[in-house]
């Protein structure tokens, strides 16, 4: 909690930080490989991982186990030439439940056919406000994004300033590299980087973001004190997600919500009143109601 410098948790606490933000599992896996030698991908895993793990994003200090957990894997489906890649890139990270072992899930997405370039030993760059080649900001930019959530969770908005940053390297990508790589650009389709942003910035969608912070804070960090209030409170924060969903109908970040919560919402409410659990299915499927089977059971 203190990492997020929540008051009341310091003066009880009294807790110090100090390192780093993240503590990332790296992945890059390589099917087939055509032309690219494998120990250059060896090398970009090592060297993803130091940019994710041995980085400073913010100016708060971190204990090692406070650090977000999370896995990014980078499949690579195409080896264009020696150093000129397609991949798809698995992003997933969770956050701690006060009061348990458990693990929230927090970020499930996919980001599909990213094209970049990398050469043995090329630096990758944390800037968010110049381009230096566009690895570099894709890393940059999921890292803010991961910031983001995890503050959202934490604190009311708290995200805000990380999602800004994205959005900054969003306004960094030149024309030459966004007609390349088009999930910086509004064009490039409804389920990309630039809709990510787009989504989480939109005044619409903000009380999406204080329900998170309900959801997190108010009700999953209280479960072990207080389940029926709590239960009730996730209750009022998925009418607020159903809300956005109906003013922002189709958004990307509602549904990538029942794609990471679908799981935890069945759990916690499986065993709930009828009512509750009729009132949780009609609100799930409306957000996504090709998932809709899952959740049978609370029907």
């Amino acid at each position: 909690m203190s990492k997020h410098l929540l008051i009341p948790f310091l003066l009880i606490f009294g807790t110090f930080l100090y390192g780093q933000e993240l503590n990332i599992d790296v992945k890059v896996t390589t099917p087939a490989l055509k032309t690219a030698d494998p120990k250059t991908l060896q090398t970009l895993e090592r060297e993803i991982r130091n940019f994710f793990n041995n980085s400073k994003f913010t100016n708060h200090e971190y204990e090692p186990e406070e650090r977000i957990e999370g896995s990014i894997q980078f499949n690579i489906k195409d080896d264009v030439s020696a150093n000129s890649f397609i991949a798809d890139i698995y992003i997933s990270t969770g956050r701690p439940v006060f009061g348990s072992n458990y693990t929230s899930p927090i970020l499930n997405h996919v980001d599909k056919d990213v094209a970049f370039t990398y050469e043995e030993l090329q630096p990758l760059r944390n800037n968010s406000a110049a381009f230096t080649d566009n690895l570099s900001s894709i890393l940059t930019y999921y890292v803010y994004v991961i910031l983001g959530f995890d503050y959202d969770t934490f604190s009311e908005l708290g995200g805000e300033p990380y999602f800004r940053a994205a959005n900054d390297i969003i306004s960094s990508i030149p024309p030459n590299v966004s007609g390349i790589d088009q999930s910086w650009t509004a064009i490039g389709g409804e389920r990309n980087r630039y809709w990510l942003i787009e989504n989480l910035l939109n005044p619409r969608v903000k009380t999406f973001r204080q329900a998170m912070y309900s959801y997190h804070r108010n009700s999953l960090d209280k479960m072990h004190k207080d389940l029926t209030t709590s239960k009730a409170i996730m209750l009022s924060a998925l009418k607020e997600v159903a809300r956005v969903n109906e003013t922002y109908p189709n958004s990307m970040i509602v549904q990538m919500f029942s794609n990471s919560k679908r799981a935890e919402i069945l759990e916690i409410f499986k065993n709930s009143v009828k009512s509750e659990q009729r009132e949780v299915f009609r609100i799930m499927a409306t957000l996504d109601p090709a998932q809709s089977d899952f959740l049978a059971e609370l029907r």
